[in-house]
């Protein structure tokens, strides 16, 4: 549907200047190629540019300072310990829920330590790299908890890291490294350097994919219009496709 601004209940051809502006979203690594993805899409569709810049925040913060119009979170308490921590910053009302992912257990490609549940990374010999970070925070223990197999499980940790980007270059640099609890999506980002090992339904950990509007925004009509998109049914194809559900 081409017109202007994309809106998600109706084709109205509108007469704006979307062409000349530019939207900027900010947020985490962990759903960065799937909103780089919708971005392309929606911006084939509407005209209007959308830049997406992700990764730990200390690398896009001074940038989103500048021009941000929209910040996404990896998990809903990242995008609330954001607005703690910079008030002010998201405009009130603004923030909407997305969709969201599970957690499972990534281990090497042909899994050679035969990994089939969370019990086995408590066996002897298992080395786990520990994302204590970018919205991980505190999933082992909520996993490992309900097993109540915390002291195994930390007995095994090998290397903990504060987030992802650190622990995917970690998980390159350290082959001993057996297994790492993160999202399943990881996996369609690590196709070659990591498998997936899926917790039953009734084990599964979730975490949401919140955004909400930058009060400094001036294209408040278009983030709107582009939060109505990544609401939208081809959207959300888009996130399963990336290891949403």
């Amino acid at each position: 549907m081409k017109v202007a601004c994309y809106l998600a209940s109706a084709s109205i051809a509108m007469s704006c200047s979307c062409s000349a502006q530019t939207l900027h979203l900010y947020g985490p690594g962990g759903p960065l190629a799937v909103m780089k993805e919708c971005a392309a899409v929606y911006q084939k569709s509407s005209g209007l540019e959308v830049v997406v810049e992700g990764g730990p925040e200390k690398e896009w913060f001074p940038a989103a300072q500048r021009d941000a119009d929209l910040i996404f979170g990896g998990a809903d308490y990242m995008l609330t310990q954001f607005a703690l921590d910079h008030e002010g910053f998201l405009r009130k009302g603004s923030r909407v829920e997305l969709y969201d992912r599970a957690m499972g257990i990534l281990v090497r490609p042909g899994n050679p330590k035969a990994i089939r549940s969370l019990s086995d990374l408590t066996g002897p010999g298992v080395r786990i790299l520990d994302v204590n970070g970018a919205g991980q925070v505190g999933a082992w223990e909520d996993l490992i908890g309900r097993l109540h197999l915390i002291a195994e499980f930390q007995r095994n940790i090998a290397l903990s890291v504060s987030n992802t980007a650190d622990g995917v270059k970690a998980w390159d640099a350290h082959p001993e490294l057996d297994a790492w609890i993160t999202y399943e999506s990881w996996v369609k980002r690590l196709p070659t350097t990591t498998a997936l090992v899926r917790l039953p339904e009734d084990e599964r950990l979730y975490r949401g994919t919140p955004i909400a509007v930058a009060e400094r925004s001036t294209h408040s009509e278009q983030a709107a219009a582009f939060i109505k998109f990544l609401q939208s049914p081809q959207a959300h194809a888009i996130f399963v496709k990336w290891g949403w559900r």
